[in-house]
């Protein structure tokens, strides 16, 4: 069955969605996001778009409705590197994904690890395919500390018993929030407000 949406995405596009359990509610908080998973469309099989992410416990490709369906309440967002992708540019995007499948997902969201998370994997790619930053990185002090609503309780807990706050990451936040992302469709109106 061929699978509908609202507007035609593109190779490389950053499909955003929020996974409801505590660690990744408290992603959201802790980096002041709606959005705490993220993955990058990498074509499409002739009934859905594909889906490259990484996720608990291995990085993987799956369809864009599989992919919504996890999200809380199916939300979801799409931002598209402005100006859009050449074919080339989709190419190297593509090119880059088999190297980093099936690879264990990263639970201390250390930047410099070779396993993986989300938002890493994502910013990873378009960094070695096109060299443009699609996030940033920072360290869990700077994420931490400038936000007075992050539990600090739960991320001591998290990382039994010593935040690193040290410890290079990137998230899901920083690449919603990036400028040089534009928004292409919301489920959720909010989302073309907050720019």
């Amino acid at each position: 069955m061929l699978c509908t949406y609202p507007e035609k995405f593109e190779t490389g596009d950053i499909v955003f969605t929020r996974i409801g359990n505590t660690l990744f509610a408290q992603i959201s908080t802790a980096s002041r996001c709606w959005s705490n998973h993220v993955g990058l469309i990498i074509g499409h099989n002739g009934e859905d778009y594909l889906v490259a992410e990484s996720r608990v416990p291995l990085s993987t490709i799956t369809t864009l409705s599989r992919f919504i369906h996890r999200s809380a309440g199916q939300r979801y967002a799409v931002r598209r590197l402005q100006g859009g992708l050449t074919e080339a540019q989709k190419a190297l995007i593509v090119e880059q994904v088999p190297s980093r499948l099936h690879k264990l997902y990263h639970t201390g969201f250390k930047y410099e690890s070779s396993r993986q998370f989300c938002s890493k994997f994502v910013f990873d790619i378009y960094k070695e395919a096109l060299c443009t930053p699609v996030g940033d990185v920072e360290t869990f002090g700077q994420l931490l500390r400038s936000n007075p609503e992050a539990k600090l309780a739960f991320w001591k807990f998290w990382f039994l018993g010593s935040i690193p706050w040290d410890r290079k990451t990137v998230t899901p936040a920083s690449l919603w929030h990036h400028p040089n992302l534009d928004l292409i469709y919301s489920s959720h109106a909010t989302e073309a407000i907050m720019q």
